[in-house]
């Protein structure tokens, strides 16, 4: 069971994304495909972990101070910038160790909607990804034990906890419970995209609308990218990876259809988040579209869905014209007072 919160109630109180509008009158073709991306109007928290105010702002300080890595210099921010849509911007992530970790950091925007999470869906919650990367050595390299002495040795991080559950004890389940509810806050901003599926017909342009119906058709994107957060939360081989790395496959050994699935990203903000893929190995949403139109590596893993397009240059332009429309205005954040 999920509980779910007004998104415009969570909206005041962290800066993090716009409330959508009402639904308005569809008049058009495609009414029941731009239907089916409309945003929803709430964000569903577990009944195991209900949203609070004061849970969500510890959860927020918490995510921003650095004082969850070894270092004291990288935060759960570091590789999920809200300035950079919620991820870092990198091919691969860099944590404490300076030679990388094997795949980069995926963006924060609309966890709450898409577990599992992970590039391989190891993790079953977003309550069960927060230690990950707090004690991963080439992360954030930080003993569970010595976070939680740190975090007890500030009086204000006392007053924070027992604000968030009732008293000031300091431990795993309440920081995992903590910076999960701050997580599922983070949502998409209000894009073109979606001013145009409530009805401003101004909102994007043709191409972008011609986009949206080889999106939705002959380029089959919307068979994995469906949904207001563009993603089917699913794992597909599309043909990418060249390495050693099989993903989905390492939890699955038995499954060939498995072999090389990777977790379908949100498209949210796309056009801000290059490098794409899970490794980061394509540079560009041109270069995205090109893999796509050539039907990826041909192997018995990989999706039914991923096969040569032949799309015209003129229907790639279009794509790229509806997938810079997902993008939201930037906002600015701001930043919790840390507990010092």
């Amino acid at each position: 069971m999920r509980i779910w919160v007004s998104l415009a109630l969570l909206a005041a109180l962290f800066p993090l994304g716009q409330p959508f509008a009402s639904a308005a009158a569809e008049t058009s073709a495609d009414a029941t495909a731009r239907a089916s991306y409309r945003r929803p109007a709430a964000i569903p928290f577990p009944d195991r972990n209900p949203y609070t105010v004061p849970k969500a702002a510890l959860g927020e300080r918490l995510f921003f101070d650095a004082l969850l890595s070894k270092s004291r210099t990288r935060s759960c921010a570091t590789c999920h910038n809200p300035s950079l849509s919620w991820g870092d911007g990198l091919a691969r992530a860099v944590g404490e160790d300076p030679s990388g970790l094997p795949l980069r950091a995926p963006t924060l925007i609309d966890v709450a909607f898409t577990e599992p999470l992970g590039w391989d869906g190891k993790f079953k919650t977003l309550e069960a990804v927060t230690f990950g990367p707090i004690t991963g050595r080439p992360n954030m390299n930080l003993t569970e034990s010595e976070l939680i002495a740190r975090l007890s040795a500030i009086p204000a991080y006392a007053d924070a906890f027992a604000a968030a559950f009732g008293d000031g004890a300091i431990t795993r389940p309440r920081i995992e419970a903590a910076l999960a509810t701050f997580e599922r806050t983070i949502v998409a901003g209000e894009a073109p995209f979606d001013r145009w599926i409530m009805g401003d017909v101004t909102s994007v342009s043709a191409a972008a609308k011609r986009g949206f119906e080889i999106f939705n058709g002959k380029a089959h994107c919307s068979n994995c990218h469906s949904g207001p957060s563009f993603t089917d939360g699913s794992f597909h081989d599309i043909g990418v990876a060249r390495n050693d790395d099989v993903g989905r496959g390492r939890l699955f050994p038995t499954s060939q259809k498995l072999r090389y699935a990777f977790k379908t990203p949100t498209l949210r903000d796309v056009a801000r988040r290059a490098p794409y893929m899970h490794d980061g190995s394509v540079a560009t949403l041109e270069e995205v579209i090109e893999l796509y139109d050539k039907g990826g590596i041909d192997r018995p893993s990989r999706s039914p869905s991923i096969k040569p397009l032949s799309l015209t240059e003129s229907e790639k332009a279009d794509l790229i014209a509806f997938l810079q429309t997902l993008t939201a205005s930037s906002t600015d954040t701001t930043f919790p007072r840390l507990a010092r």
